[in-house]
């Protein structure tokens, strides 16, 4: 007896590490600079991340891989999300996060009573840059659905994808947010909305950003409550405020009807992708000849 369960924890453990070997390389991240010739060719690095074998087939023209842009706090690097882009390529999707800021961008000036707090021109850079990712990414990967993404984004992020979604919801296939602050909710119930909300003394949205209950059941808009805080939703964030909002991400992924399980996001859950290939973030991405901004903390 003592021997038949040795044997089986040898065999789960053996089981394990095959696991995380085949999942430390099932997903892969590359960083490409592009330029934009419109705007003084602009750099708009964008860091990609897909799953292998889907991504082979996509090249062999077998499938066409969904994609979801992922769109960066204030302050805070493209790259600094994996936790974000491996739900999305674990789930089959090519995921592009474009830096939006750079070094030599003006500084940003926030005036009280301005549409959006004055933050209206980097949300408009924001899009420009997005558009212009996704007509790069087309010579890249030319097997995947541009023409309908899920867009996602934390903070200043979020506001852009939100706006984005307001300008263009034919191009969108769902958004999801990580407390944007400024940009109210589209309620035309055109496509699902995703948003997990922290619970932060300094970082409130406007009044009006976020819908009511009812007016969130009717457009189909989910809201989840965290407790955690504005700046753990990111790859420095605490492991379990990533790993919680993974899975409720990861539900709603492959969810297409119905988001009654999404429930509010739990102080302690366990690993949300361990059914499947992915989850292990891969060593960061090479270096740029320019490197977007290093900024420390997302200030909304």
């Amino acid at each position: 007896m003592k021997r038949g369960i040795a044997v089986l924890l040898s065999l789960t453990v053996l089981v394990a590490v095959a696991y995380f070997t085949a999942s430390k390389w099932a997903i892969r991240h590359e960083t490409i600079a592009f330029h934009d010739p419109a705007r003084d060719n602009r750099l708009v690095a964008v860091n990609i991340a897909v799953r292998r074998d889907k991504e082979m087939q996509a090249n062999a023209g077998m499938i066409t891989l969904p994609v979801a842009i992922i769109n960066h706090g204030n302050t805070v690097k493209h790259t600094e999300y994996s936790f974000l882009s491996n739900a999305f390529a674990a789930r089959g999707y090519l995921a592009v996060s474009p830096q939006h800021d750079l070094p030599s961008d003006p500084p940003m000036v926030t005036k009280a009573g301005e549409l959006y707090v004055g933050r209206l021109p980097q949300i408009l850079r924001g899009v420009a840059n997005i558009h212009f990712a996704i007509e790069e990414m087309k010579k890249v990967q030319p097997n995947a659905d541009y023409a309908r993404v899920t867009m996602v984004g934390h903070s200043m992020g979020g506001d852009i994808s939100m706006y984005f979604a307001k300008q263009y919801p034919d191009e969108i296939k769902k958004v999801v947010t990580l407390d944007n602050l400024r940009v109210p909710f589209l309620t035309e119930g055109k496509f699902k909305i995703l948003s997990f909300r922290s619970k932060d003394t300094q970082f409130k949205p406007d009044p009006g950003v976020v819908p009511d209950d009812e007016e969130c059941e009717k457009a189909g808009i989910t809201v989840v409550n965290t407790g955690y805080q504005h700046n753990d939703m990111r790859d420095t964030g605490p492991d379990a405020a990533k790993s919680s909002i993974q899975t409720m991400l990861d539900k709603f992924i492959v969810d297409n009807s119905d988001s009654s399980a999404l429930k509010p996001v739990p102080t302690t859950v366990p690993d949300p992708l361990a059914s499947h290939p992915g989850p292990v973030p891969l060593p960061g991405p090479r270096p740029l000849a320019s490197n977007p901004s290093t900024g420390k903390s997302a200030t909304n």
